[in-house]
């Protein structure tokens, strides 16, 4: 049986885009948040982002000869070298971007056929690889580097990091966590998350370029408002009914607006959950994927071992695709489910 071709039952719409003119208009969403990661952090930043499209790319062009395609040209290599390097912290080691786009690649992707065949989404594939194999390099931040930063004197620590780690021994009672960092000296306000003015992944600091880019995105009908739209809605939901526990210990109290903007989230939400090839096939399955990735991310951020969960929440929903798609897939028209042990 040919598998190249996986699609819902009718009725079917024609899409007139091409694969590489999907993956130009991610890239072109993308830009602004990279040029804005590399101000804040500097050369280093765009040197990490040239090394993981490398990466990718040579591990794209290794499988073309092996399995004597060519898929050079339709530019998801380019796509996922460039999500990893957004993934990156901008002081990791070179090896560590360049290798985490080759797992992406030569294991992720091409370990089950190509673009298309993968059942999970190659740059957090390869984000999670190296997360695991070099904590050390993926946790270690970068202050940024613009002439209004606050927070050089903490040695720039991510504010998700800072308020986890510090809330482990608190036993007082504070707002939430700005009031939090503003009495341990880190002076981060909401415009900064707002803006990118904080310490974080090269890629994911500026909320505002990534929610522009998704808006782009929308407007070119490359992605739906269903996956981003549950996923940041649930995350928010479960944010502000259980996420201030830790800091007012009442319900309600939660502080939606620092959650949503600190760390991966819009990066996550807006670029990764929205892989076509990774996720369920209709609108209801999409909408359930995002519950689920909003509620996993909820859960690691609050009450895992590591600040962020973004990644491993949409790799864990990537897994339940299969089974999301098989209770969510659109009814035949006029044909009636066989019912267990009915007559044929």
């Amino acid at each position: 049986m040919n598998n190249n071709f996986i699609i819902e039952s009718s009725p079917h719409l024609h899409h007139p885009d091409s694969t590489s003119r999907i993956m130009l208009d991610v890239i072109i969403a993308l830009i602004p948040a990279g040029i804005w990661g590399v101000f804040v952090f500097g050369v280093k930043a765009l040197i990490v982002i040239a090394v993981s499209i490398i990466g990718a790319v040579l591990g794209e062009y290794i499988m073309c000869k092996v399995f004597k395609k060519f898929t050079l040209t339709d530019y998801s290599a380019v796509l996922t070298g460039l999500l990893v390097g957004y993934n990156m912290p901008p002081a990791v080691p070179l090896f560590v971007p360049f290798l985490a786009s080759l797992f992406a690649m030569l294991v992720v992707k091409w370990a089950f056929g190509g673009l298309g065949c993968n059942w999970m989404n190659p740059a957090l594939g390869g984000r999670l690889f190296v997360f695991f194999s070099w904590t050390g390099y993926m946790t270690k931040w970068t202050a940024p580097c613009t002439n209004f930063a606050t927070i050089d004197a903490v040695g720039g620590a991510s504010p998700l990091g800072f308020v986890k780690t510090g809330m482990m021994d608190f036993s007082g009672s504070v707002s939430g966590p700005i009031e939090y960092m503003k009495q341990a000296g880190y002076e981060v306000g909401y415009l900064d998350l707002f803006l990118g003015n904080v310490s974080g992944c090269i890629g994911e600091v500026s909320a505002l370029l990534l929610i522009l880019g998704g808006i782009y995105l929308l407007y070119r009908k490359v992605i739906t408002w269903e996956i981003p739209g549950a996923y940041l809605i649930t995350f928010a939901l479960f944010t502000w009914v259980f996420g201030g526990l830790k800091f007012t210990h009442s319900f309600f109290t939660g502080d939606v607006l620092f959650n949503l903007l600190s760390g991966g989230l819009m990066l996550g939400a807006i670029y990764m959950a929205t892989d076509m090839v990774t996720t369920p096939l209709s609108s209801k399955g999409q909408i359930i994927f995002g519950i689920g990735c909003g509620f996993l991310t909820f859960l690691i951020r609050f009450y895992g071992s590591f600040p962020e969960g973004v990644s491993l929440a949409i790799v864990l929903m990537n897994i339940a695709v299969p089974l999301i798609d098989r209770f969510s897939k659109t009814r035949v028209f006029g044909v009636e489910p066989v019912k267990k042990g009915a007559k044929k």
